[in-house]
């Protein structure tokens, strides 16, 4: 998280070109990477990214300063409603509807021992869907009842779709075990 101050935000609202570029050169690497988590093609990723900078750039003025961070965490909420869309738009979002799952799935001691770098590259890896509802709850915190508004799917769709991201995280970090060898971490 950058934090960033209300008269710095105070520029960007008053279009101050040169405030702007700050934030955009500042944001820009964390910011791609949240699309990327979520489209997993980096041409792709960099289009939403491009587009939601265009969106936050207009809205700008819209927005509230509430604190250091809150700025940061607009902008990050504009890049993951940005990388649904495009998500959507490409009709990659393909979410089957599975009912009488399990909630969750079992924990995992080697997915706990993975690097972040690590645990990312095997998460871009993921299906569109699967990756969209693991990102949606484990890394943004979205509860199951807001991924399915948002989703325009059900609770149970929404959870079992994070049980089989869990089980093929599970199955890919085993599958590095078996070629690797033991994680050592």
């Amino acid at each position: 998280m950058i934090p960033f101050s209300k008269e710095f935000t105070g520029q960007c609202k008053k279009e101050d070109q040169k405030a702007q570029k700050a934030l955009f050169e500042k944001l820009y690497a964390p910011m791609y990477r949240v699309c990327f988590r979520y489209i997993g093609r980096q041409a792709e990723a960099e289009d939403c990214l491009m587009k939601a900078f265009m969106k936050i750039f207009q809205k700008l003025e819209n927005f509230e300063w509430q604190g250091e961070q809150s700025l940061f965490f607009w902008i990050r909420k504009i890049m993951v409603n940005e990388a649904l869309m495009e998500l959507r738009r490409n009709n990659l979002l393909l979410l089957v509807q599975s009912e009488n799952l399990p909630e969750e799935a079992e924990e995992t001691n080697a997915i706990d021992q993975l690097s972040a770098e690590e645990l990312f590259s095997l998460i871009t890896k993921l299906p569109d869907g699967y990756r969209t509802v693991f990102n949606l709850y484990v890394v943004e915190g979205y509860s199951h009842q807001e991924i399915a508004q948002m989703l325009s799917i059900s609770e149970s769709t929404s959870k079992s779709q994070l049980l089989k991201a869990r089980t093929r995280l599970k199955a890919m970090v085993e599958k590095m075990n078996n070629v690797y060898g033991s994680y050592a971490g």
